[in-house]
């Protein structure tokens, strides 16, 4: 059963994308968990869950490592259960609290299981710095089901698909009038609270603003395998060949601003220490009129490099630099310390990318623009700050092409969409290889490009009338309640245990 519901929960997400069966997926797993009274058995249960379903919807982590490592399949896919193990530790904490509050309180503890799920949600992104795939994640391309998260982000939504399958689960277990009552109030819940913020969202004024910016998407799709035949003036002509056809099709005196936006570089250019680059990138937003927004990997003030978006400005001039905050582990830093055997060795090859703290806004005409690059796009407090700071669109630049034609490019477009709804922003996504594609501030997906192909989009965007949600204010506080939640009715089961110890 625990293998079954497993599977189920991976077919929810993409590639598969059969959504709707998150809906009842976890039933099995919480059936074998509301029937252990072992605490030690229900953690067995969830991590056996976990690992198999962080496996089977992560698989793509070994793809690099077989293709840029050159370390063999046989090797690489055994290895990658060893990180998945540990990450699947939390729903193992998860599932075995449930059981614990069951044996204590009842099969309705059943309904607290939401609640304990998206606590041990939040515990991985503390320490493993990640909630990639939270079951929430799984109905990213249905906006209207995802409304709420701006209420309580992805956390919410994830809290609310347990809801369901804990609601199922005990109307299969217990058949008391009671337990069919509290079922059909939590299985009503979710209606209940997409109707309310689908609601909220009707109810809100719409502006019209009369400047415009043209925007275009530049994917030059430059492969990981490619790169070896592909040189730095290769990939410079390619963008600037692009940037040049899409801005042939806007006219410049329709829009107030043009704004050319190229993709996390695969190769690294860097705007201040090449003066060819900025010679070339200078003229062409000089003969254009127009902005543009490229990656660079730029010089710390205390040494080392940052990886850093670069806006310049319509004269040619550089007018904003932001410097990526969250850094990918293993890719940008080494999270290990210094004194672990093998760590300068792993550094020596992966580099030791220096963090930005600042959240810088690009000024793009009546626009405030928040650029976020690659993996930012899955910490929600950053696309959250930027809309704090005064952001009136997200952009987020990326290169998943190391990771190759694998689910990770729809996961990864999956927790852009969160980041839209949640702040109540449109989001322009902008890759090397694909997905490419203009996010409404509803969610809704519009002119994806098809993966590791050369291509080209444009939008126009405006300044609207967005305030701040719920959740842009006031982050996660619906996910700190559930872990107060949590901890005051787990550490009430354990004061009952011993109560009913020293009884005679």
């Amino acid at each position: 059963m625990v293998i079954a519901s497993a599977l189920l929960t991976i077919l929810s997400f993409p590639d598969f994308d059969l959504w709707f069966l998150a809906w009842i997926s976890l039933v099995p797993l919480l059936i074998v968990v509301a029937r252990t009274p072992s605490f030690r058995k229900a953690f067995v249960a969830g991590w056996l869950w976990g690992t198999i379903f962080f496996y089977g919807t992560c698989w793509w982590l070994a793809y690099p490592m077989i293709h840029s490592a050159q370390f063999r399949a046989w090797i690489a896919y055994p290895l990658l259960i060893l990180p998945i193990a540990i990450v699947a530790l939390f729903p193992a904490f998860a599932c075995a609290s449930v059981s614990q509050l069951i044996e204590r309180f009842g099969a309705t503890m059943l309904l607290i299981a939401p609640v304990v799920w998206v606590t041990f949600d939040w515990f991985r992104y503390l320490v493993a710095g990640q909630v990639w795939n939270a079951i929430g994640y799984s109905l990213a391309f249905h906006p209207l089901l995802i409304l709420p998260a701006r209420w309580g982000g992805v956390y919410l939504i994830s809290a609310v698909l347990v809801s369901a399958n804990a609601s199922v689960c005990l109307l299969i277990l217990r058949r008391s009038s009671r337990s069919i009552l509290l079922s059909v109030v939590f299985l009503f819940a979710p209606l209940i609270l997409t109707l309310a913020a689908f609601g909220q969202l009707i109810g809100e004024p719409v502006l019209s603003n009369a400047s415009s910016t043209f925007v275009t998407g530049i994917q030059p799709n430059v492969p990981a395998d490619a790169l070896d035949n592909t040189s730095m003036d290769d990939l410079l002509n390619r963008h600037i060949r692009l940037s040049r056809q899409a801005l042939s099709n806007a006219p410049i005196e329709s829009y107030w601003t043009r704004l050319v936006i190229w993709p996390e570089s695969p190769m690294n250019f860097s705007y201040s220490r090449d003066p060819h680059l900025r010679q070339v990138i200078g003229e062409l937003a000089r003969a254009n009129q127009t902005s543009i927004l490229l990656n660079s990997l730029e010089p710390a003030k205390n040494g080392g490099d940052q990886n850093s978006a670069i806006l310049v400005n319509e004269k040619g001039e550089m007018s904003a630099r932001y410097d990526k905050i969250r850094l990918m582990p293993f890719g940008e830093y080494v999270p290990l310390p210094q004194w672990l055997p093998g760590a300068s060795s792993v550094r020596g090859l992966v580099g030791e990318f220096k963090p930005g703290s600042s959240y810088t806004l690009m000024p793009l005409g009546a626009l405030r623009v928040g650029v976020f690059i690659c993996i930012e796009a899955a910490h929600p407090a950053i696309a959250r700050s930027f809309t704090n700071e005064g952001a009136d669109v997200l952009i987020n630049i990326s290169n998943d092409g190391y990771l190759g034609p694998t689910p990770v490019m729809r996961q990864h477009l999956a927790n852009a969409v969160f980041r839209a709804v949640e702040n109540d922003r449109d989001l322009v996504r902008v890759t090397n290889s694909g997905i490419t594609a203009f996010i409404s501030s509803t969610g809704a997906v519009y002119d994806q490009t098809t993966g590791f192909h050369e291509d080209v989009r444009t939008w126009t965007i405006s300044k609207g009338a967005n305030g701040s949600t719920f959740y842009s204010r006031h982050g996660d506080i619906f996910v700190y309640g559930c872990a107060l939640i949590s901890l005051g009715i787990i550490s009430a089961s354990f004061m009952r245990r011993r109560v009913s110890e020293a009884r005679p």
